[in-house]
């Protein structure tokens, strides 16, 4: 009786020992699976936030790229400056170098003035009071020769050369008219009005529009037009007694006799 009561209390013993394990481990293993679910969801969140961040910043730089690629100008863009300045640069040293900067090349020499008309030179007047007049490409087609010349109070080089200019004006069957390039009329004036007025006619170009259709580089420039209206000479740079002797005054010879 007593072994069989033994025996019972140690199988409940045991029975009970197995359940305890058993609750144990089911709770280990519960504890194990929450801890795990908390880790995905933690884990989830960040890695969504990590992905979301990247992208914005995958966007943002993409958005930098375009703009800077916007912004930035081509190469040719920033070499088209010096190229220009390199090709000005050597028809200057060209003609420098042989002593006449007259022969700076134009497209026009030979062809017909350009289309223009120029308003008159505000204020100018003539020796007589009246209104000095303007004039347009037809008044360089009358079938007399006409030297052109372009000029500026502001241009030091047109200062030197205007002593001649007043001379080549008294000469017998010389025209000269005068382009007032980019200049404000009171300033033109009081230079006329101070070296003296060696025009005929004169008209303000204001916007340079009417040089820049001649090919003018810079003032001073001085065209002979035939009495055809067609450019037959141009000197680039202040004028010279040379230039006007062997040059200008030859041409306007030539044109007259050939009326």
């Amino acid at each position: 009786m007593t072994v069989k009561t033994n025996t019972t209390a140690a199988k409940t013993k045991t029975s009970r020992a197995k359940t305890a394990k058993a609750k144990m481990s089911k709770a280990k293993t519960s504890r194990a699976k929450t801890a795990k679910a908390m880790t995905r969801k933690v884990t989830k969140p960040t890695a969504t936030k990590a992905k979301a961040t990247r992208t914005k910043a995958t966007k943002a730089k993409s958005k930098t790229t375009k703009r800077t690629e916007k912004l930035a100008p081509s190469r040719w863009g920033v070499a088209l400056p010096f190229l220009i300045f390199a090709g000005l640069a050597c028809l200057f040293w060209y003609a420098l170098q042989t002593g006449d900067p007259s022969r700076l090349p134009s497209a026009l020499i030979g062809r017909s003035v350009p289309e223009f008309t120029l308003p008159p030179l505000e204020g100018l007047k003539t020796e007589d009071g009246a209104a000095m007049p303007s004039f347009d490409a037809a008044d360089l087609a009358t079938g007399q020769a006409t030297i052109v010349n372009v000029f500026a109070s502001w241009c030091v080089p047109c200062l030197v050369e205007h002593p001649l200019l007043m001379t080549l004006a008294k000469e017998n069957g010389v025209r000269l008219y005068g382009i007032n390039y980019k200049d404000a009329p009171a300033s033109a004036r009081r230079f006329l009005g101070r070296y003296g007025n060696p025009y005929s006619r004169a008209g303000a170009d204001a916007s340079g529009r009417t040089a820049i259709e001649f090919g003018v580089y810079g003032v001073p420039e001085t065209y002979v037009i035939s009495g055809d209206g067609k450019i037959v000479y141009r000197h680039v740079g202040p004028l010279t007694e040379e230039a006007i002797a062997t040059k200008l005054l030859p041409l306007v010879q030539q044109s007259k006799s050939a009326q």
